[in-house]
């Protein structure tokens, strides 16, 4: 293989770099420390988890004093005492099964691997999709050169995930294997008597030549009879190596509860002539948070960024990517979109850095926003960093209402107003949507987006 382990790090950039060090002991993170770190497991993992712990005890959870959470305020969390997950039965769970992959997916549930809810019958050879309990010692010992060793591993999320790992979702696609079928991972979050924090972990590596398409879900467990929303956290990492000529296909769909806290971590390496594209699609959790890092480690890469955010009531959501193209040739294309309504408020942050030696490289960024409220609110802020003086780059943000004249049109077509409100606002979702290469997912989104009712009206 030819990916890089140990890439250099993505310059000037706090969403990856340390929150703290030797400060005074922040009580609230050693106390989620404590919980996570409860379960102990052996050998090299419980080593890494050790490092990581270290590093937590001598970090902060971050504030609105840092620039980069200057608008995503955690105080509501520091409000909250999270304890383990609870047991769950899983039999009475219920989420969606994507037909593409109804024999290639696993599922975990708290965090906890599922394997009566799983399903991987139906996969080539060439390629392992397993927890990481459940996999061979020489495929165990072929995950330690790659489980947290991202650039950003020391952020402090990030660190509280890796502290914690007792378990995980591993895809590893063989050299030169292309895999047809969608590979499903679902993450179900289910809220107990208390408020609990689950970490789902996911290592995705893809060696030169390999293709793979990849749907990762976080959800929150529907029960059978109706249930109050109730407050837990998911605190996810996933870490994505693609090797030489190498394509990764991700969408990464966010559901959680009306009631939930989401912190998400993406980071991807990228090797010479390698192609990522990644869909986000972040719709639930009272407040979420979605740290996406792409590294290039090596010419001729081609990266692909397509988020698109719908919130309402008092939602908080922010989106915090960061591009590196270290090295020439290099192609990178963003759009996220956010819908916002009632006091909802949106936030995206991102960053795409060109240094001197990354010559020809073509790079751009948009952030289109669609307010549905005089009361909704979005913060953005994209930024190119450039020091390479041959090179196509631009970057762009846009905010707006939806215009009277379009509804009027639609209206004069006979269609009333909610509806029309509601065309307008599916239309401009669809943008991205429609670019999800699954076909029963993007069906399951469209009619979510269809049915939010809160969003047409004022």
């Amino acid at each position: 293989m030819s990916i890089q382990v140990s890439p250099s790090p993505i310059p000037n950039s706090n969403v990856v770099s340390l929150t703290s060090t030797l400060l005074d002991r922040d009580d609230y993170l050693t106390g989620l420390l404590n919980q996570v770190t409860a379960t102990k497991t052996e050998g090299w993992l419980q080593e890494l988890r050790q490092s990581a712990a270290n590093w937590v005890r001598h970090s902060i959870l971050p504030t609105t004093r840092e620039e980069e959470w200057r608008f995503t305020d955690l105080s509501s969390l520091r409000k909250v005492q999270f304890n383990n997950v609870e047991a769950v039965n899983f039999a009475s769970l219920q989420f969606d099964i994507l037909p593409e992959a109804a024999n290639s997916r696993l599922v975990f549930v708290n965090g906890v691997f599922a394997p009566e809810l799983s399903a991987v019958s139906d996969l080539p050879s060439g390629i392992v999709v397993s927890n990481l309990a459940g996999l061979s010692a020489v495929e165990q010992e072929g995950v330690r050169q790659y489980l947290a060793q991202a650039e950003g591993a020391q952020e402090v999320f990030t660190a509280l995930n890796t502290a914690g790992i007792t378990d995980a979702a591993v895809v590893w696609v063989k050299k030169n294997v292309v895999v047809e079928t969608p590979i499903h991972l679902v993450f179900i979050s289910v809220a107990g008597e208390t408020a609990t924090i689950s970490q789902p972990r996911c290592l995705v590596v893809a060696e030169s030549g390999s293709q793979v398409t990849l749907v990762e879900e976080y959800v929150a467990g529907k029960m059978p009879t109706p249930q109050e929303e109730e407050v837990y956290l998911t605190n996810a990492v996933t870490e994505v190596w693609v090797g030489d000529n190498a394509e990764v296909s991700h969408t990464r769909v966010e559901q959680e509860g009306a009631e939930a806290f989401h912190i998400g971590k993406t980071a991807i390496a990228q090797a010479r002539d390698s192609r990522y594209t990644c869909h986000a699609i972040t719709l639930g959790a009272k407040l979420s948070r979605h740290n996406l890092e792409i590294l290039q480690t090596g010419e001729q890469t081609q990266t692909t960024l397509n988020g698109l955010t719908i919130i309402y009531g008092k939602q908080l959501s922010d989106t915090h990517s960061a591009i590196a193209l270290n090295h020439p040739h290099g192609t990178s294309d963003q759009l996220h979109k956010c819908i916002v309504g009632d006091r909802a408020h949106a936030v995206f942050n991102g960053k795409v850095f060109v240094p001197k030696l990354a010559q020809l490289t073509n790079a751009s960024q948009l952030n289109r926003n669609l307010l549905l409220s005089s009361k909704a609110r979005v913060d953005t802020k994209p930024q190119l960093e450039i020091t390479a003086d041959n090179v196509k780059c631009a970057h762009g943000a846009t905010v707006s209402q939806l215009e009277d004249d379009e509804i009027f049109y639609l209206q004069s077509r006979g269609i009333d107003e909610n509806d029309a409100r509601k065309l307008l606002i599916n239309a401009f979702a669809a943008e991205v949507i429609n670019k999800i290469p699954v076909p029963s997912l993007r069906e399951i989104l469209l009619n979510k987006v269809n049915n939010l009712k809160s969003l047409t009206n004022e």
